[in-house]
């Protein structure tokens, strides 16, 4: 995932409001969000690659995503897979703040993590100074510390606060806000570690390339009741729409539909 934008506590209908963009290699093997067969609590895509997932829900109540943190430390296999990070939360009983700290941050190659209960919005980051308790507020998250003021984050974020101001918050409002495709301005790029054409084109929310680009847009809303309404639109290497799967968890009910 390298967009989150979230708002905690800013609706009085819907605590928790969360948007987000996948972006990933389009060769990488993935499966579309679904309940588990192997965890059947947690709900949400799957990287079949490392078997874990960007972003998911557990059935009780707990959220979790995870971006990477773009450095220039290359690749290596004596990471642990970060997606795993997710699951790992949204399995266990410890608060937020608790699971944070029991994570070694040394174990991964960079990334952020943001976790919640319902109760409490937290996150961590192993480029950054500790583990956060997050109060009421709207943040962006990429690839970088959170509320970095990447020009896809600070578009994103203000588009979220309108409508949130304007009490007009739902999926497909948010939807329309995950597909923003403006780039930044090139005196804005800095692409000493990637071309140009790629620094410029990943600097939009929705990123459109032919090897790697934006996979899927996810929305998740939790509303004051404790419910959750989650839908993940899928795209191909063209930007074009191949897939929409829609959850609604109440209760311990699920009711889907995928189209």
């Amino acid at each position: 995932m390298c967009l989150v934008v979230v708002g905690w506590q800013q609706h009085p209908q819907l605590p928790l409001i969360i948007a987000g963009n996948r972006d990933e290699f389009h060769t990488r093997p993935t499966a579309r969000a679904r309940w588990w067969s192997d965890s059947p609590d947690i709900l949400g895509g799957r990287d079949l690659q490392a078997g874990g997932t960007w972003l998911a829900l557990h059935r009780g109540g707990r959220f979790a995503t995870v971006t990477n943190f773009r450095d220039a430390e290359p690749p290596s296999p004596k990471y642990r897979s970060r997606g795993h990070l997710v699951t790992d939360f949204l399995e266990s009983t410890a608060s937020p703040v608790d699971y944070l700290n029991t994570i070694d941050g040394a174990a991964y190659a960079g990334f952020n993590l943001l976790v919640s209960d319902g109760t409490t919005l937290a996150w961590f980051s192993n480029r950054g100074d500790g583990a956060r308790v997050l109060p009421p507020g709207v943040y962006g998250l990429s690839n970088a510390l959170l509320d970095s003021p990447w020009h896809k984050v600070v578009r994103s974020k203000a588009a979220l606060e309108d409508l949130i101001r304007h009490d007009n918050v739902n999926e497909t409002e948010l939807f329309r806000l995950l597909d923003d495709r403006k780039k930044a301005s090139v005196d804005e790029i800095e692409s000493s570690h990637l071309p140009f054409e790629t620094a410029h084109a990943i600097s939009a929310a929705f990123i459109v390339l032919p090897d790697y680009g934006s996979r899927s847009s996810s929305v998740a809303l939790l509303d004051a009741g404790g419910s959750w309404r989650f839908q993940e639109r899928r795209f191909d290497a063209a930007g074009n729409s191949s897939g929409e799967s829609v959850f609604t968890v109440a209760s311990k009910r699920a009711v889907s539909r995928i189209d």
